[in-house]
C-alpha cells in the first residue's frame, strides 16, 4: 500500500514544512485539501496552477528529491448544500479540484456526496436519519433527485480529465453506507464516482470497515486512516446519534464550513470520539483493513486523518503512523 497524511493538520505550517513533518513520520505522500470546508491552505495559488504551465511547475517542484508526492486532493464540503453560497461554491470547488488533479498528474479527488435541503425552496439541509414515515420518503425521494442530477454530471466531467471522485461515506449526507454507494451508481450510471473509505464513520454507525471494503470492492478508490472509540458508559444511556453539540460564540475560536454555518463543539460526555490509529482498534484490526485494501488495489493511497484532540498535531502523527507503518508490515510477515 501507499501511505500517507492529509494535509489538514499541518495547514499550521508552510508545504514545505509539512512535506518534511511526512518525511520524517516514514510515510510516502501527502493528500491536499483544495477548497470545500476548509482552504487550500498548501496550495492558494491553485487557479493560477490551473492557468500556467510555470506556475504549476514551480508548485511541483516543492516536492522534488523530498521522497514525498501528492496523495490525492480533498475538497470535503457539501456541493448540494441549499443555499448557493455554499452549495455552488463547494460545487465550484469539485470541479476546480477535478481540473487541479489532471493539471498536476493526480487521479483522485476525495470529497462528500453533500446534502440538499428537504424540499425545492428551502435554505438549510435535511438529513433523514430513520425514514420510518412516508413524509421522510418523500424527503428522500426529493434529495436523491438534486445528488443524481449533480454527481451524473460530474461523473462525465470527472472521466473527461481522468481521474476519479473518491466519496466519503459520512452521516448528514445523502451516501453514507454502502446500499446508498450502490443506489447512486445505479442512478447515475457512473464510471467515475466512487468511495474514500475512511473507517471512521463506519466504525461509530456500527459498520464493518473490512466487510464494506470487501462488499464495494472496485467502487473503493481511495482511504483514509482514522480511528473511533465508542465510550460505553455514555453510548449505553445516550446512543450514537446523542446531539448535545455546544454552540460556539463568535468571541471563541471556530471554524467556518462556508457561509454563516460554523463547527460546533463536541459533546463533554460523548458515545464516541475520534482517535488516532490504536486507540479504538489494534494494528491487527488495521493490517486486515489494509489487507481487505491491497485486495482492490494495492498501489492505493491510505492517508492518516488526525482528529485526536487528546494529542498534539505531531504526537497523534507519529502514534497513527506507527500502528499504520506496523499494520503494512504485517502483510507480508
Amino acid at each position: 500500500m501507499k501511505l500517507g497524511v492529509y494535509n489538514a493538520i499541518l495547514h499550521d505550517r508552510s508545504l514545505p514544512e509539512a512535506i518534511e513533518v511526512v518525511r520524517g513520520l516514514g510515510l510516502a505522500g501527502i493528500e491536499l485539501n483544495t477548497g470545500g470546508f476548509l482552504p487550500p491552505v498548501h496550495i492558494p495559488n491553485r487557479d493560477d496552477v490551473l492557468a500556467s504551465d510555470a506556475a504549476r511547475d514551480e508548485f511541483l517542484g516543492q516536492f522534488e528529491g523530498t521522497g514525498v508526492s501528492i496523495a490525492g486532493l480533498n475538497c470535503n464540503g457539501n456541493p448540494l448544500h441549499p443555499k448557493p453560497l455554499i452549495g455552488d461554491a463547494h460545487a465550484a470547488d469539485v470541479r476546480r479540484s477535478i481540473e487541479l488533479a489532471a493539471r498536476l498528474g493526480q487521479d483522485r479527488v476525495v470529497t462528500m456526496s453533500g446534502l440538499p435541503g428537504g424540499e425545492p425552496g428551502a435554505t438549510v439541509v435535511n438529513w433523514v436519519v430513520n425514514a420510518w414515515n412516508s413524509a421522510a420518503l418523500d424527503v428522500l425521494d426529493y434529495q436523491w433527485d438534486v445528488a443524481a442530477r449533480f454527481w451524473r454530471e460530474i461523473d462525465r466531467f470527472a472521466a473527461d480529465h481522468g481521474v476519479k471522485v473518491a466519496l466519503e461515506l459520512h452521516p448528514q449526507n445523502v451516501v453514507f453506507n454502502s446500499a446508498d454507494v450502490h443506489k447512486l451508481i445505479e442512478l447515475t450510471g457512473a464510471t467515475h464516482v466512487g468511495v474514500e473509505l475512511d473507517a471512521s464513520h463506519l466504525f461509530w454507525q456500527q459498520m464493518d470497515p473490512v466487510a464494506v471494503v470487501r462488499h464495494l470492492g472496485e467502487l473503493v478508490f481511495h482511504a483514509a486512516a482514522k480511528d473511533v472509540r465508542v465510550n460505553p458508559e455514555f453510548a449505553r444511556l445516550n446512543g450514537v446519534l446523542d446531539n448535545s453539540f455546544r454552540r460556539l460564540s463568535a468571541d471563541e475560536p471556530r471554524t467556518n464550513l462556508g457561509g454563516d454555518e460554523w463547527a460546533n463543539e463536541w459533546p463533554k460526555q460523548s458515545a464516541w470520539d475520534f482517535v488516532a490509529l490504536g486507540k479504538g482498534h489494534d494494528t491487527a484490526y488495521w493490517t486486515e483493513f489494509l489487507r481487505a485494501l491491497r485486495e482492490v488495489d494495492p498501489a492505493m493511497w491510505v492517508n492518516i486523518e488526525h482528529e485526536d484532540v487528546s494529542l498534539s498535531r505531531i504526537e497523534g502523527l507519529e502514534v497513527a503512523a506507527r500502528v499504520l507503518r506496523d499494520a503494512d508490515a504485517a502483510l507480508d510477515a
